[in-house]
């Protein structure tokens, strides 16, 4: 009865709701302030946004030092309590993660994975990023769930396999979660590839590109046969991966399933890691919830 507990404590969080609404849903951390400041345009009854983006106000004003450390009012270390930086030994390799919040009983589990050059401490840095992986922890913490960032050997095969010994090794913790998998990035491949496999693809209920790629392999994949959730959000200036490219793919899902639960961002004049510091976390994953398969 003991393991029961956290499960059920969780679930009541996670789902406190459901006394007003059939939708679950994460409560408020600095809405106020991560809101997004403002919409151009919109499509496809709000699937696709054009959002009013501007270094000065969002970089510049918003941290203390510019992409080095956000201002402190967007930023609770407090959350680092129920921080850890773990190792988990599977079959696929040892796979070294950050994990924040509970690591059993969660309701919902986030975990992010980082692009080229990064590592498990980019996706739980407070201070860079305007403060938003701070908030994605806080999120978590608050909410009965779980975050999770971890470090993987490729965007290849290699790596899809160790996130999903993880996501195994979690589920099995937390077999009532809901799991989203964002991915910043030339991480986006392993989104893909989690989306393609028959154990992740059957499993997993939302993935977020964040200033990534497409691969038209998505089609094909037990993830897009369940019509999970897909959120985009680009840059209109990223340099790497062309906003119309990605806006392209994004349109062709639609085109496939006109209703199927996608949605796209752009941020004008953002550039290739803006939609990491950006992207709302509650708002998109609280969409997700309510389209989750």
């Amino acid at each position: 009865m003991a393991l029961r507990l956290p499960l059920l404590t969780s679930i009541f969080l996670l789902f406190s709701c459901l006394a007003h609404s059939q939708t679950p849903s994460l409560k408020p951390f600095k809405d106020d302030l991560f809101a997004y400041p403002g919409t151009l345009s919109s499509e496809n009854n709000g699937a696709y946004t054009v959002v009013d983006y501007r270094e000065l106000r969002d970089i510049n004003a918003r941290d203390k030092v510019p992409e080095r450390r956000a201002q402190a009012q967007y930023v609770d270390t407090g959350v680092r309590k129920v921080q850890q930086d773990l190792l988990l030994k599977t079959d696929a390799g040892n796979i070294r993660h950050v994990a924040v919040g509970r690591t059993q009983g969660a309701g919902i589990i986030v975990l992010y994975l980082h692009g080229q050059g990064g590592s498990r401490k980019q996706g739980v840095d407070d201070f860079t990023f305007g403060g938003n992986f701070n908030r994605i922890k806080n999120l978590m913490a608050g909410n009965g769930g779980l975050y999770l960032s971890p470090d993987f050997s490729d965007f290849g095969d290699t790596g899809a396999a160790q996130i999903a010994a993880l996501i195994g090794h979690y589920t099995e913790q937390s077999p009532g979660a809901k799991i989203f998998v964002a991915c910043g990035s030339m991480g986006g491949a392993l989104c893909w590839k989690l989306a393609a496999r028959k154990d992740t693809g059957g499993r997993i209920d939302g993935l977020l590109l964040l200033g990534s790629l497409w691969d038209e392999s998505f089609f094909s994949s037990p993830a897009f046969k369940r019509r999970v959730p897909v959120f985009f959000g680009q840059g209109s200036r990223d340099p790497v991966f062309p906003v119309e490219k990605q806006e392209a793919f994004f349109r062709s899902i639609l085109a496939r399933s006109k209703n199927y639960p996608t949605r796209f961002v752009r941020f004008e004049t953002g550039t290739h890691g803006t939609p990491i510091r950006m992207t709302d976390w509650r708002g998109t994953l609280n969409w997700m919830l309510s389209k989750a398969p």
